[in-house]
């Protein structure tokens, strides 16, 4: 029983180790277009996950995230309308394929939980071009879209994302 154990706590340990290998977190920033154009002035949001190795060419990983878009205010003499904000938390599966050491393709597709009120969320996907800044670092643009029930949210990103260090040299 103490030997099960031990294997279990190491097996365990060693699939800690090769998660926290590929963390990576990231920034992004951004337009809302589309149906949100009118009701956003802008988004800011931010993205945890993992990626594995599938080879030298190609990552595939698991990523959470944060998209808070700021609602416009319109004045005028004698009316004012407060939008509100719009929230969703982004659970998606990523791939990447990397054509080059410095410049990536990838696509992270999953579902996007509506956060404020009246918001059910829906289908999200985002397709993203990477470049190399440095060894752990990468600027990135993409598009983000979620399909909700009567309406999308779509938007352009830029964004900077952060690789803790791997070992791994591509």
């Amino acid at each position: 029983m103490k030997h099960t154990l031990c294997v279990l706590a190491f097996i365990v340990f060693g699939f800690s180790m090769n998660a926290q290998e590929g963390f990576k977190l990231g920034i992004q920033g951004g337009l809302p277009l589309g149906d949100f154009n009118d009701e956003v002035s802008l988004f800011v949001g931010a993205d945890v996950g993992y990626m594995w190795a599938l080879g030298r060419l190609m990552d595939f990983g698991v990523t959470a995230g944060f998209i808070h878009g700021f609602a416009e205010t319109f004045q005028g003499q004698t009316v004012s309308v407060d939008l509100p904000n719009v929230q969703f938390l982004p659970l998606a599966a990523s791939i990447r394929i990397w054509p080059s050491n410095s410049f990536s393709l990838g696509v992270n597709a999953g579902t996007a939980l509506g956060i404020n009120d009246g918001n059910d969320g829906g289908f999200y996907y985002r397709p993203i071009i990477g470049f190399l800044l440095g060894p752990q670092t990468e600027l990135n643009l993409s598009y983000t879209g979620i399909q909700l029930d009567e309406r999308a949210w779509n938007s352009a990103n830029l964004g900077v994302i952060y690789t803790f260090p791997t070992g791994r040299r591509r």
